[in-house]
């Protein structure tokens, strides 16, 4: 079994916990449990009578979670799946309603850092970006090597909000006709090559947003945000709370314009007016956290 590194830090811990409300015997339900972090909190604030739900689409990381877990006495159930399914899921374990949920979207650390699924342009890896440990289904390299340049194109401009989209997804086209592009690393020197001069000079490396939007990508990432918000809230008994904590723009804005057509319905109130962000301190302990928002909703 992998051992849980003590530089795997749940980002907004203390403030997501303390959001959600939790009461002794509680029902949760988290998508994306990670390395379980957040996980271990909750079951902590529920205790023996309450039940976890937690699923996750990386199989590894629910193993090592439900092993950290395993001492904590509360009910626990871990699924391998999107939380984007969480209806089927909650279904499936004859749940109707749960008191709250907490979703974390995005990459894990220990995806970024040891799952060698091409997320890092920093190590040399296969193409894939997917959160799934399996391989089936749509690969970074699928769209690389195969995607039309315009597509492409759009893909990096509209998911990774990078300027320099055009010319990146020409230079792609440009170096696949050669041979197919197989590695990150052969796919961030593609990158760095492609974009103009000042850009490669930057604090920033060239290729970081192009592999954003790939990964958003993949993963439908965007789709499965819109289909747990819709599906969770549904499935909040009154006074349930819903805690998202979004790491990219495009995340958070899907978020805070379903909490306020929620509350406009008189169906939530928002619970966070302006979304919570981590300290500096947080940020020093665990830099990945730099751009996390954290937004609440309670269910009216």
């Amino acid at each position: 079994m992998e051992v849980v590194s003590a530089r795997h830090k749940p980002v907004l811990l203390n403030e997501s916990i303390a959001g959600l409300s939790l009461t002794n015997g509680a029902t949760v339900f988290e998508g994306t449990v990670g390395l379980g972090g957040h996980s271990e909190a909750i079951c902590k604030k529920i205790g023996a009578n309450g039940l976890f739900i937690g699923t996750d689409a990386d199989r590894d990381s629910l193993a090592l979670a439900e092993e950290r877990l395993r001492a904590i006495p509360c009910k626990k159930v871990f699924i391998c799946d999107n939380f984007r399914n969480i209806d089927s899921v909650l279904r499936d374990v004859a749940v109707p309603a749960v008191n709250a949920i907490l979703l974390d979207i995005g990459l894990s650390s220990r995806q970024l850092e040891t799952a060698p699924r091409g997320f890092s342009f920093l190590r040399d890896e296969p193409l894939l970006m997917t959160f799934r440990s399996e391989g089936e289904g749509l690969t970074a390299r699928e769209i690389v090597n195969e995607w039309a340049e315009e597509s492409i194109a759009d893909v990096v401009y509209g998911y990774g909000e990078e300027t320099a989209a055009r010319r990146i997804a020409h230079a792609i086209v440009e170096a696949r006709a050669k041979k197919p592009i197989e590695t990150s690393m052969e796919l961030a020197a593609i990158i760095k090559e492609g974009v103009p001069a000042k850009l490669r000079l930057g604090r920033i490396h060239p290729a970081t947003k192009t592999f954003q939007a790939l990964r958003i990508a993949v993963n439908d990432e965007l789709g499965a945000l819109r289909e747990a918000l819709a599906k969770g809230f549904s499935l909040l008994a009154p006074n349930g709370r819903m805690a998202v904590i979004s790491f990219h723009s495009l995340e958070d804005r899907i978020v805070k314009d379903f909490y306020r057509e929620r509350a406009k319905e008189g169906l939530g109130t928002i619970i966070t007016k302006k979304p919570i962000i981590p300290s500096q301190e947080e940020i020093k302990e665990n830099p990945r956290s730099r751009s996390a928002k954290l937004r609440i909703i309670s269910k009216n």
